[in-house]
Order: structure tokens, then C-alpha cells, then sequence
């Protein structure tokens, strides 16, 4: 199992933070991904697909990790990380 991992600094606070996640958590529903939330923490549930978000009180973090189905529908882990890393500069950068 490969996992992806991607760091967001911000220096916003933790429910802020969490609300700049509002867009990302719309577009993993796009791969039938969701985030459970408990607290500043979140697990990723999908197919193929698991790991957490966690909102700090400078960063946020994200791994994912890929399973076997992931790996068989061709999910690249590198351009994963760089999406994903993408997506969260955008959200808390624009």
C-alpha cells in the first residue's frame, strides 16, 4: 500500500482552517470519497482509498492511502500528491 502525504501551512484558526476544507471535501465526493469528521480530525473513506485529515493550529495535514483497487484503476501516487497538494494551496492561498 502506497501512501501520499501533503502538508498545508496556514495561520488561520483550526475551525477556519477546517472551513477552507469545504471545497476540497466537494471534490473528493466527485470519486465517491468522503471525509468522516471527529473534532479537527477527519477519516477518508472510498474504494481503493483510506487516511485522515488533520486540522492543527498551523498546518493541515492529509495522507491518503492507496489500496489494491486504486492501484489497479492506474492511480498514480505522485500525480495524486501534487493534485492534492494543488487543490489545498488553492483553498487556502486564493
Amino acid at each position: 500500500m502506497s501512501s501520499v502525504r501533503v502538508r498545508q501551512p496556514h495561520t488561520l484558526s483550526k475551525s477556519a482552517a477546517k472551513d477552507k476544507l469545504a471545497g476540497f471535501e466537494e471534490m473528493l465526493k466527485k470519486y465517491r470519497v468522503s471525509l468522516a469528521w471527529s473534532g479537527d480530525k477527519a477519516a477518508i473513506k472510498g474504494i481503493g482509498v483510506s487516511g485522515d485529515v488533520a486540522v492543527g493550529d498551523s498546518a493541515v495535514d492529509v495522507e491518503v492511502k492507496l489500496g489494491m483497487l486504486a492501484k489497479a484503476a492506474g492511480i498514480d501516487a505522485g500525480r495524486l500528491q501534487d493534485s492534492i497538494a494543488k487543490r489545498l494551496k488553492a483553498a487556502f492561498e486564493g
